[in-house]
């Protein structure tokens, strides 16, 4: 987590849950690149939904009932697999 987690609340929290702690603490500096043992990675939920947040109809919602919505979801979900899928077979996609 960031420095922002580093107050006693934050601290609190991840006692109360017995989470291994990750806060990086108030002023103190990151670890030089190349001596990370283990480098920060996203996770599969935050990766995606950041490719999802291009298609700009689902970034702003113009659709107003749920099942249109989630249409939308699975067929940008689709056209990302797709894409995916081609670059790594070395076709043309999109």
């Amino acid at each position: 987590m960031d420095k922002a987690y580093d107050t006693p609340d934050g601290h609190k929290i991840v006692a109360e849950f017995d989470y291994r702690p990750h806060i990086r603490l108030i002023g103190e500096k990151p670890p030089p690149k190349a001596k990370r043992k283990y480098p920060p990675r996203r996770r599969v939920v935050e990766r995606t939904l950041a490719w999802l947040s291009k298609c700009r109809a689902i970034l702003v919602r113009y659709d107003k009932k749920p099942e249109h919505y989630r249409g939308l979801l699975q067929f940008a979900c689709a056209l990302l697999w797709h894409r995916r899928l081609a670059r790594i077979q070395g076709l043309d996609g999109f």
